[in-house]
């Protein structure tokens, strides 16, 4: 039996409607891909990062409440969060930036000055 990814404490029906864009369909899967690998797959799919929603999911998936989330391991979720949203985009956004390259027109650093 698979549950709903509301399931989980402290996630409600928007992440529900998150994970779902991403692939991920329910409370096991979320659990089997883990918070970092999950939050990537949504930001790549849509979501807005935001530190807050990552540390949710996070404290959710280990049973804890959201305001858990306190001291040196705040900020050591504060580091994680930076490298999954440094490393990750919307996919759209890939697409789009290959093919302005592949046509010549993207404006690249530095070639406004």
């Amino acid at each position: 039996m698979s549950y709903p990814v509301s399931s989980i404490r402290n996630l409600g029906p928007a992440y529900e409607a998150a994970c779902a864009r991403a692939g991920i369909h329910n409370a096991e899967a979320l659990r089997e891909l883990g918070a970092d690998a999950a939050y990537a797959r949504m930001i790549e799919t849509g979501l807005k990062p935001h530190f807050i929603g990552y540390y949710v999911l996070v404290m959710g998936l280990q049973g804890r409440p959201w305001n858990d989330c306190k001291g040196d391991e705040k900020k050591a979720l504060r580091k994680r969060f930076d490298t999954i949203k440094a490393n990750h985009t919307l996919a759209e956004t890939h697409e789009m930036a290959a093919a302005l390259d592949a046509i010549g027109v993207r404006v690249q650093p530095g070639d406004l000055k």
